[in-house]
């Protein structure tokens, strides 16, 4: 009986499902990577759509209080935005204004820097899509720097130069008392009240000044003349002046508010 040459075993069947296997594996994560950039792109879309639409209220708002500014600078914190847009509930919204510059009691009063930050704020997904319904921020804090040029303008009196020193309002006036010219240095106390800054100087002095009751007079007088109050532009978002401080760039002035109504979301 013939014999005939023996074949190998064919390779094992298993091998192609495992190669296919993972060729669906590396499909599967390929489409995942790229449905997750899509998301992050639609979400950073929606986000800059929304920045814009809220930039747009915000410039027609001081366009009506007759605020000069550069272009507001909105952020919408948070991430990812799509998940607080079907939540109707947004971490943070901050507003930055520049260059700010409004008219108060015939005077223009200017704002090199104006911060507002609304946390908390519940918009339903049926007030942003149709423009209808109640905006409401929990939150809202605004800081405003009001520039030393400012301050001296209201004073209005010739030389008087103010800066910070050791965190306190300093002022450098020369001023010529009994013929003698003599350069008076000092602090002011801030306090706010009623939407104003109130300025008030005490204890200025200078060297070589006489140290008769005359002078002292004079000085005295000199620095009720320099206590003024700063008023201030109507702030957005319904804010309430709280405190001042000083820095080198001007006072800084903080305000806040709670449960403000913010239109321009919606």
């Amino acid at each position: 009986m013939s014999t005939y040459p023996a074949f190998p075993e064919p390779a094992s069947r298993g091998r192609p499902r495992r190669r296919t296997g993972r060729r669906l594996l590396v499909v599967a994560a390929v489409l995942l990577v790229i449905l997750g950039i899509a998301l992050v792109v639609a979400d950073r879309v929606a986000v800059a759509y929304a920045e814009r639409a809220v930039t747009d209220q915000i410039r027609q708002q001081i366009a009506a209080q007759n605020i000069v500014s550069s272009e507001p600078d909105v952020s919408i914190g948070g991430f990812p935005f799509l998940t607080q847009v079907l939540a109707g509930d947004y971490r943070s919204i901050s507003i930055v204004l520049r260059d700010v510059s409004a008219p108060v009691n015939g005077n223009s009063v200017r704002l090199p820097t104006l911060d507002v930050d609304a946390r908390g704020v519940q918009a339903s997904l049926d007030t942003l899509r149709t423009g209808q319904g109640e905006v409401v921020a929990e939150t809202v804090q605004g800081e405003a720097t009001v520039a030393y040029g400012s301050v001296v303008q209201l004073i209005d009196q010739p030389g008087v130069e103010l800066s910070e020193r050791d965190g306190r309002l300093a002022v450098t006036a020369p001023v010529e008392i009994l013929g003698q010219q003599v350069v008076l240095t000092g602090t002011a106390d801030l306090e706010v009240a009623d939407g104003q800054v109130l300025l008030r100087f005490a204890n200025l002095d200078a060297e070589g000044l006489p140290s008769d009751d005359a002078a002292r007079g004079f000085v005295d007088a000199y620095a009720q003349q320099l206590s003024i109050a700063v008023p201030l532009p109507e702030l957005p978002f319904q804010l309430d002046l709280q405190q001042v401080h000083v820095t080198p760039a001007g006072l800084v002035v903080t305000a806040t508010a709670q449960d403000v109504p913010l239109s321009a979301l919606g």
